[in-house]
């Protein structure tokens, strides 16, 4: 049995606020630790119950948090910014199931750090269905055929994936108070957990159906400001929705529509002055 973890790193046990997850300030070495060891829970979990390969994809920010030399020696793992798909770059049909850990609520949401890829974000759509990072992730593993069979995050993370994945097991491991605020778990009952927990989703992974997207979807996203729209719809295909500051792209498939999106976060990174 292959598994395939995207670890992301807002929704890992202990992280409260943004001083944990980016690279450039204090607690960022904390975060890094204890997202690695999260990480490895995983993975030592999963080989115990009888997978064969376990893919690891730093999913966070820049994507090199994961620390190479802490991560379980049977794991592979795919780090670094520039992937084609990002957050599920290697994922593919000869997976039997994808873990996404360490995952936060979509933008608007309550949740510790909620957000969607970007703060630049206020919605996202696929046709009519609202999606934070779990959905459109899991959106792309069904493009494959392969279920999301565990959600771990906080208890916001594991509400949104409970609604769109049916029968997926979630991992809350903390609680949100507030955005930047939390009631946690140890780390080490996190850790038990999570290894638990995974031997839990790979028993009973039949029991979940792959997120199949829609066929040539339409991806929407609302940007907070007008001048991220317009950077956005500079892509050819794209346009803005009269009077929002939606941008629309119709794709011939979920990975095009995935695409499109990397690259309108890329040019919104331009606009300056809100």
């Amino acid at each position: 049995m292959k598994i395939y973890a995207s670890i992301d790193m807002e929704g890992i046990t202990s992280l409260p606020d943004y001083t944990y997850v980016d690279e450039r300030v204090h607690n960022y070495p904390y975060g890094a630790q204890i997202m690695t060891k999260e990480a490895n829970a995983i993975v030592e979990g999963a080989f115990e119950k009888g997978a064969t390969d376990v893919t690891v994809n730093d999913s966070h920010e820049n994507m090199t948090n994961l620390i190479a030399e802490m991560l379980h020696p049977e794991a592979t793992l795919i780090s670094g910014g520039r992937k084609p798909l990002s957050m599920m770059e290697g994922v593919d049909e000869t997976y039997d199931g994808v873990v996404f850990a360490g995952y936060h609520a979509r933008a608007g949401m309550p949740g510790i750090m909620s957000h969607t890829i970007s703060l630049t974000i206020r919605n996202m759509w696929i046709n009519d269905v609202l999606v934070g990072e779990i959905g459109l992730n899991a959106y792309v593993a069904g493009h494959f055929g392969v279920p999301v069979i565990m959600v771990a995050g906080d208890d916001q993370a594991c509400k949104e994936a409970e609604d769109l994945l049916p029968n997926v097991v979630t991992v809350p491991v903390k609680k949100a108070i507030s955005r930047s605020s939390m009631h946690s778990l140890h780390p080490e009952k996190s850790r038990a957990l999570l290894k638990e927990s995974i031997q839990k989703a790979m028993a009973q992974k039949d029991q979940v159906k792959p997120l199949v997207p829609p066929k040539n979807p339409v991806i929407r996203v609302e940007f907070n400001n007008y001048g991220q729209a317009e950077s956005a719809a500079e892509i050819p295909g794209c346009t803005i929705e009269e009077n929002t500051t939606i941008v629309r792209f119709e794709a011939t498939d979920i990975l095009e529509a995935y695409r499109a999106m990397l690259v309108m976060i890329r040019l919104t990174g331009t606009t300056t002055y809100s």
